[in-house]
């Protein structure tokens, strides 16, 4: 259980951490090549540059969702727990139950988005004409992933260990 767990938990940190440098590195030599182009010319414009950054800032969020899941970092009720320490285990096992809710939700919901999306040939971008239904499926995976991470950390809550995915042994 533990080698999967660690193999789940490499495979995507690899993957959260590349696609968030990437699209964040794309997005900003975009964004500073057109403020540069704007203010060194008088008629030199990247018209699709606005329209990167948001898909970009679409795209970092949802994948950002999944690396807040690993490390703890999801909102949550903290205050209560700090009062009355013994309504901690409860809390925190409400709270992962609810996100599992939400990212089950993100697969289900994501998933018809996406089809929807593919399904209209219409469905493109404004500026790049890039179909829709490509943004779109980054929810259900994102979900998916998510859950895969939830499970594992509630895992590691409820048994007490400190980090299964950090272990070596």
């Amino acid at each position: 259980m533990k080698k999967l767990f660690r193999s789940i938990d490499r495979t995507f940190l690899f993957v959260e951490e590349w696609a968030l440098f990437l699209s964040i590195a794309v997005a900003l030599v975009v964004a500073m090549a057109n403020v540069i182009l704007r203010k060194t010319t008088s008629s030199v414009n990247i018209y699709w540059s606005d329209e990167v950054v948001r898909k970009v800032i679409f795209f970092s969020t949802y994948i950002g969702c999944v690396a807040a899941v690993r490390s703890r970092s999801l909102i949550r009720i903290d205050a209560l727990p700090q009062i009355f320490p013994v309504t901690r285990r409860l809390l925190t096992l409400i709270n992962h139950l609810v996100v599992l809710v939400f990212s089950a939700a993100m697969v289900w919901l994501g998933w018809g988005m996406t089809t929807m999306m593919y399904q209209d040939e219409y469905a493109k971008t404004a500026s790049l004409q890039i179909p829709e239904w490509i943004f779109y499926a980054v929810l259900p995976v994102m979900g998916v992933m998510m859950f895969l991470r939830t499970l594992i950390v509630l895992v590691e809550d409820w048994s007490g260990v400190k980090s299964i995915t950090d272990d070596k042994g």
